[in-house]
């Protein structure tokens, strides 16, 4: 059974648009508060505290704690492990129903791989089941275009393992040309950059790996870049400005990685190429970012329950993808996608077995593994690629961190996710109810001294 989690609608300066530049670390324009204590209903257990990766919360047991917001990674990891129900997460719903109800737009839902496991479960469903079809059903009833995250998500490994693949021709290879120059000066290893609560890590605490990490955006955001330019003209065919996209996600820093001010390449790339004129106001690729809990609160207000839907469905267009991108919300699943790419890429033929089953995180925190590559252009010699999964920034990313500052040339590519496990435990999934945990205490809590 799973818990309601409180939630609040974000407030009129939410993005900082009437202060500075710049408060603490956060941009002006860019959401802050996105998780938040409610002192009404915090104890102070410090419970909290235990789970930050980013050592972001204050307060001792015993006392009102409280989010320093520009510390924070809005992974959610606190909100989840809370036993009291004390923290909250900033949801647009009520903007998302407003804009599907008013019909003047065409709403795109672009759902991640890890929501079609959760998404049933906030109905009664088994945790885990798949309901692929249900889900996209269910999205259709309620009046959404659905764009399948598991299609740029493929997208992704192409550009993230063709960037790797490019390091290898420029530093193992010795390869030069405008193409290898561009992608392969940057520095081994190389880091993937889909998980935005790791980009945020990376720039707040660790801003020395940022040269390492893939210049290849996630695949929600090249989701909403493509439904509002490609998809716009080539299958929706309508005005690109008509497009509302609404990414659906385990992750509730993706509501943050939406605000972002540079994620508006779509209104960028309309105007450059004056498919729109040129005194259009910016907007976002990604209008507004709803967890899988937000998503069912949605169904529900709409009289809709995806394990009712049908199981049956044709792909449309928007839908296509590969396995590949189906293994992206476990940790592991990005690595794995991505040396397929790299194998065929540098040897010319594909693996014989397809699953990488030595790099998949499974419990582990820190994974490493030897992949040997036959590259044709050395005729067919070894190389081997060291790699490395990690999930975890409270303890797994900061130890991977170290390894390479201390030896840099201990890997050659690194997969980071913030969450344990990786995106089917984001902040945004179903939170299981722990019985009478939800309870106030009977028992005295200790003073802080």
């Amino acid at each position: 059974m799973t818990t309601k989690v409180r939630t609040f609608a974000p407030g009129e300066n939410a993005w900082g648009q009437n202060g500075p530049a710049y408060v603490g670390n956060l941009r002006k324009g860019e959401l802050r508060g996105i998780i938040h204590i409610n002192k009404e209903h915090c104890v102070g257990c410090d419970t909290c505290r235990k789970f930050c990766p980013a050592d972001a919360i204050t307060g001792g047991l015993g006392a009102k704690h409280e989010i320093k917001d520009d510390a924070c990674l809005y992974c959610g990891q606190c909100l989840v492990a809370c036993p009291f129900n004390a923290i909250e997460q900033m949801s647009f719903v009520d903007q998302v129903e407003a804009v599907l109800d008013a019909k003047d737009r065409i709403v795109v839902a672009q759902p991640s791989p890890a929501v079609r496991v959760a998404i049933c479960e906030e109905f009664g469903g088994e945790p885990g089941a798949l309901s692929t079809a249900q889900l996209v059903n269910a999205l259709e009833a309620c009046g959404f275009v659905t764009y399948d995250c598991n299609s740029t998500a493929d997208q992704t490994i192409i550009e993230e393992g063709t960037e790797f693949v490019k390091k290898v021709q420029y530093w193992i290879l010795g390869e030069r040309g405008p193409e290898v120059d561009e992608q392969g000066l940057h520095p081994f290893p190389h880091f993937t950059s889909c998980c935005p609560g790791w980009v945020k890590y990376a720039e707040t605490y660790c801003a020395d790996m940022l040269p390492h990490l893939s210049t290849a955006k996630s695949p929600l955001q090249m989701g909403g870049t493509l439904a509002k330019t490609w998809a716009a003209k080539h299958i929706l065919k309508c005005d690109p400005r008509k497009v509302y996209f609404v990414s659906c996600t385990p992750c509730t820093a993706k509501i943050f990685e939406a605000s972002r001010p540079e994620m508006n390449s779509a209104w960028r790339w309309l105007i450059a190429n004056k498919e729109i004129p040129a005194n259009t106001p910016p907007f976002q690729d990604i209008d507004a970012s709803l967890t899988v809990r937000d998503l069912a609160e949605l169904f529900r207000r709409k009289g809709i329950n995806p394990l009712l839907m049908s199981k049956e469905r044709e792909r449309a267009p928007l839908e296509v993808y590969t396995g590949a991108a189906t293994i992206f919300g476990a940790s592991g699943g990005v690595m794995e996608a991505a040396l397929r790419t790299a194998y065929f890429a540098l040897s010319g033929k594909e693996l014989e077995n397809g699953n990488i089953e030595v790099v998949r995180g499974h419990n582990n925190a820190i994974v490493e593994a030897t992949i040997p590559v036959p590259v044709k252009a050395l005729g067919g010699k070894i190389f081997e690629v060291r790699v490395c999964v990690v999930n975890g920034c409270n303890q797994g990313v900061k130890e991977v961190v170290e390894r390479v500052r201390q030896d840099p040339n201990r890997y050659h590519f690194i997969e980071v996710m913030n969450c344990p496990g990786g995106c089917v435990n984001g902040g945004g999934q179903p939170v299981q109810s722990c019985g009478t945990a939800w309870l106030k205490p009977t028992f005295p809590l200790p003073t802080r001294i």
